[in-house]
C-alpha cells in the first residue's frame, strides 16, 4: 500500500486518537467515527493502524469502513451537501435539486469540487418527508427546498456558486 507523505504528518494524530481508546476490537466502530469526525473520511494510515492497535486484520477494517454508509473511504469536502432522494422528496422535486446543484457547484451526487470545499451526496431517505424535498448540509436541514433557495444555502457555507 503506498502512503500519501502528508498521511505521515498525520500520523501521529491518528495515533493519539486511536490510542485513546482500549486496543480492544469492540471500539473499532467508535474510532472510526471519531476519525470520521475529525478528518471528514477514514485515512488509509489510520485503518492500517487500527488494525494494529485492536489486532484485527486491516481487511476486517476496511470491510467494516465500506459497510456503513456513513464512512468514506476518500476525502470529503468542508461542505456535504447530502439530498433526499426518497419517495416524498423525489416527488416533490430532489433531481431538480440535484440538477441544480450541478449548476453551481459544478460536481455530480459522489463528486467534491477540486477545491475541497463541497462534496455532493444523494440519500434514499432522511425521515423528514413533511418537509420534502430535503438538504442537509453538515448537518443542518433544510425543508421544503426551492431551486431557487440553493444559491442562498451554498452562500451561508461561505462558497461562491460556480454559475456557468
Amino acid at each position: 500500500m503506498q502512503i500519501n507523505p502528508q498521511e505521515y504528518a498525520e500520523a501521529s494524530r491518528y495515533e493519539s486518537l486511536i490510542k485513546s481508546y482500549p486496543g480492544r476490537p469492540q471500539y473499532i466502530l467508535a474510532i472510526m467515527q471519531d476519525l470520521q469526525k475529525q478528518y471528514n473520511y477514514l485515512p488509509r494510515l489510520a485503518l492500517t493502524m487500527i488494525s494494529s492497535h485492536v489486532g484485527v486484520p486491516v481487511s476486517k477494517i476496511y470491510a467494516m469502513a465500506s459497510f456503513y454508509k456513513v464512512f468514506s473511504l476518500t476525502p470529503k469536502g468542508r461542505f456535504v451537501f447530502r439530498v433526499c432522494d426518497g419517495t416524498a422528496c423525489h416527488i416533490k422535486g430532489s433531481e431538480t435539486l440535484l440538477d441544480q446543484l450541478y449548476q453551481h457547484l459544478g460536481i455530480k451526487a459522489g463528486q467534491t469540487t477540486e477545491d475541497g470545499l463541497f462534496s455532493l451526496e444523494t440519500v434514499n431517505c432522511l425521515g423528514a418527508c413533511a418537509l420534502a424535498p430535503v438538504v442537509v448540509v453538515n448537518g443542518k436541514v433544510y425543508g421544503k427546498v426551492k431551486p431557487g433557495d440553493l444559491e442562498e444555502i451554498i452562500r451561508e457555507c461561505g462558497g461562491q456558486c460556480h454559475v456557468s
